[in-house]
């Protein structure tokens, strides 16, 4: 172990020294699921289309709650795009053309998300040999083929990181005590992770933890207690997609001691899943352990030089209910600069080139929700988007900590009736979609609208109105191969381009 220990240690000194991770300008000609990669970078290699019109739309929860998160649009490399759909009886997941929004298939599913005052997520992800992966019931994985002639049957198995053995011995018990709890990320060799919960006994008694099936579809896990080394944590945050770093060699993921409360981020060796580092996540301000909450979808982003960012929620709600968005080297042990804002936000990864006026010394910036929610603490409404550089300090005003400095930022175009002279509504992405070739993000708005952010001047360039505003769900935008941008608002899919 130690000498495992030892080589790991080395490759990621090694690996930290290279000016990018192999994730980074790579051109896959899809979008696989939550983040875009399996890093979280939100950046494809895809120019995002005009925002002029609303080719389709579609609903994504049919028996709609109001306080949700959204599964990830995915989309495949003939143009398909797939997503997961609420309903009153539960889960399916959909196919539809990318072009105009034709309906090719659907695929049930008895996942159950873990419960939670927010409806979790349902995180599919596609593999890169032609399937989607589904979460399904008692801690399964349904692998669906995407691929071939349509409409044809599905080409359908039933993934169980525990054993099919163990399953079909007693079914019943892993169906009511086994759920997945993150969304599933995949890696370029096929490997699967995931966090998953346990509410009950199982006859091998299986505790929350992390799941890895590989490519052949053998599995393994490792409870969270064991990974972390402290026997009160019990499951992976809930939401928190797995993140990757250095070519698929280390697992990053945020433990906690329940659905609510402290933990660690975790790297992990992704073959063995043995423990290599970890770092408690601390609130800035105070020292306090920062807290995870159920109401949050924040998940690892993997920067191009290994450092890992992760949002948490802020020690006694001392900086305005905005979290912060922690900052670690490969190896979590360091302690970098924080971003002001991270609660339920994951961030996007900026390349320097496309903010023109920059002119420090950072390789890559960040994109992140920067709110500051009216009649919180000394919050004024003014709610913005930021673009932060990971190694520039500045202090923030609202809670007098040294903060990533903001480079640019855009406030909300809409204001909020009732919320302030100044107040205006907030941005409701959790991970925003960056144009790297026009210097373009796509960010949805709680007003109910779409916007282009020019990130060459700094303005707001386009505004396609979805729904009414209203108070909504907080989703991801994605680009898909052909351009077009897929945004989530008030439970509606809706395709938008030229």
């Amino acid at each position: 172990m130690h000498l495992h220990r030892a080589i790991v240690g080395l490759f990621l000194l090694l690996a930290s020294t290279a000016a990018a991770q192999p994730n980074w300008g790579a051109s896959p000609p899809c979008w696989p699921g939550f983040g875009y990669n399996s890093s979280h970078t939100g950046n494809p290699q895809f120019i995002a289309q005009p925002l002029n019109r609303i080719k389709w739309s579609t609903t994504v929860d049919t028996n709609f709650t109001g306080l949700a998160h959204y599964g990830s649009p995915m989309v495949t490399p003939a143009n398909d795009v797939i997503f997961p759909v609420h309903t009153n009886t539960g889960f399916r997941v959909e196919a539809r053309r990318g072009s105009d929004g034709l309906l090719l298939w659907t695929q049930n599913t008895g996942y159950v998300p873990q419960s939670a005052g927010w409806l979790p997520v349902c995180g599919s992800t596609l593999t890169p040999n032609g399937y989607v992966a589904i979460p399904d019931s008692g801690g399964r994985v349904i692998l669906r083929d995407t691929t071939g002639k349509r409409p044809r049957a599905a080409t359908l198995t039933s993934l169980i990181f525990y054993g099919a053995a163990n399953y079909a011995a007693n079914p019943a018990a892993y169906d009511n005590n086994i759920r997945i709890n993150t969304p599933i990320t995949c890696d370029a060799a096929g490997n699967l992770y995931f966090g998953f919960i346990a509410l009950g006994a199982t006859p091998i008694n299986l505790q929350g933890g992390i799941a890895r099936i590989s490519a052949n579809g053998q599995g393994s896990w490792v409870t969270a207690a064991a990974a972390s080394h402290d026997p009160s944590i019990s499951q992976v945050a809930l939401n928190c997609a797995p993140a990757l770093g250095f070519g698929g060699q280390v697992l990053y993921v945020a433990v906690v001691s329940a659905a609510s409360g402290y933990g660690y981020m975790l790297a992990i060796d992704t073959t063995t899943l043995a423990s290599l580092f970890q770092a408690r996540l601390r609130d800035p301000h105070t020292g306090n352990d920062a807290l995870c909450i159920e109401y949050s979808s924040a998940s690892p982003t993997i920067g191009p030089d290994g450092d890992v960012y992760f949002g948490v929620f802020d020690d006694g709600w001392n900086n305005n209910d905005r979290g912060w968005m922690l900052h670690f080297d490969a190896k979590l042990s360091q302690i970098k600069t924080p971003g002001a804002f991270g609660w339920d936000h994951t961030a996007s990864i900026v390349p320097r080139a496309c903010v023109p006026s920059y002119t420090g010394t950072s390789s890559y910036l960040l994109l992140c929700k920067y709110n500051n929610y009216a009649g919180i603490g000394n919050g004024d409404g003014r709610n913005r988007v930021a673009i932060l550089d990971p190694n520039a300090a500045e202090i923030d005003p609202p809670s007098g900590v040294s903060t990533m400095k903001v480079i640019m930022s855009v406030l909300g175009p809409t204001a909020e009736p009732g919320a302030g002279p100044n107040a205006v509504r907030e941005w409701c992405i959790n991970n925003a979609a960056v144009d790297p070739i026009s210097h373009a993000a796509m960010l949805n708005s709680e007003d109910g609208h779409l916007y282009r952010w020019d990130l060459n001047t700094g303005i707001l360039t386009q505004d396609m109105p979805l729904i009414s505003g209203a108070g909504v769900p907080y989703t991801p935008t994605v680009i898909g191969p052909d351009g077009t941008v897929y945004a989530i608002n008030n439970s509606v899919l809706c395709a938008v381009g030229q």
